[in-house]
C-alpha cells in the first residue's frame, strides 16, 4: 500500500492549494456576476470534456501496452487487472515520437478551458472564476471517469502525472482532487451579484 505523500513535485505545484483561498478572498466583497444557470452550463461542458480526456488517457495506456487486460475484449477484465497499473511508468515508456503530440494535447486542453471562460463572461474576474470552475469540474470528472471505466486510481494515494508542461507535475491523486474541491467551494460560496445595467 502506498505511503501518504504530503508534497507534490516540483515544489511550486504545492502552491496551487492556495489558489481557491486567494480567489475567494479577491471575490468575497464584490461577489461575482455568474448565474447558477451559467455555472451549470460550464459544468456540463467540463463534465463531458473530463470524460473525453479520460478516454484519451485510456487509449494512450492501451497503445503503450500499459493497460493490463485491454486485449481481452471486456471492460470488466481491464477493471480487474488495472490494480497493478502505475501511472509514473508512462514517463519512462512514453515514446519520443508521441511526446510532442502529448504536450500539444495538454496545451489544447488548457486552451479549451480558457476559451470556455472567455465565452462565459465579459469581465476578467468572472472569466477567472469561470476558468477555475470549469477546470475543477473537468479535473474531478476526469478522475471519476478513469475510475468508472478502468478502476484507476485504486486509491487516493496513487501517484499521478498531473501535467507535463513545462516539466512533469507529480502528486498523489488526493492532491488535485482536494484543490479542485476547494476551488468549487470557493466559487460556490462567493455571492452572486446582479449584472450591470445595459447601456442605453
Amino acid at each position: 500500500m502506498e505511503q501518504f505523500q504530503a508534497l507534490a513535485h516540483p515544489w511550486w505545484v504545492n502552491l496551487l492549494i492556495m489558489v481557491p483561498a486567494a480567489a475567494y478572498f479577491l471575490w468575497r466583497r464584490d461577489g461575482l456576476e455568474i448565474t447558477l444557470g451559467r455555472k451549470l452550463v460550464i459544468a456540463a461542458f467540463a463534465l463531458t470534456f473530463g470524460f473525453v480526456e479520460a478516454a484519451v488517457v485510456v487509449y494512450l495506456r492501451a497503445a503503450l501496452g500499459l493497460l493490463p487486460g485491454f486485449k481481452s475484449g471486456t471492460l470488466a477484465e481491464v477493471q480487474r487487472l488495472s490494480a497493478g497499473y502505475q501511472q509514473v511508468l508512462s514517463l519512462t515508456r512514453f515514446p519520443p515520437s508521441l511526446f510532442a503530440i502529448e504536450l500539444l494535447r495538454e496545451a489544447a486542453t488548457m486552451l479549451m478551458l480558457v476559451l470556455t471562460a472567455l465565452l462565459a463572461a465579459p469581465r476578467t474576474r468572472e472569466r477567472l472564476a469561470s476558468f477555475l470552475w470549469a477546470f475543477a469540474v473537468w479535473d474531478l470528472a476526469y478522475y471519476a471517469s478513469l475510475w468508472a471505466t478502468v478502476r484507476w486510481p485504486t486509491s487516493l494515494k496513487e501517484i499521478d502525472i498531473l501535467f507535463l508542461i513545462p516539466v512533469p507535475w507529480v502528486a498523489q491523486v488526493w492532491y488535485p482532487l482536494l484543490v479542485s474541491a476547494l476551488t468549487l467551494l470557493a466559487v460556490s460560496l462567493t455571492k452572486t451579484r446582479a449584472g450591470r445595467p445595459a447601456a442605453g
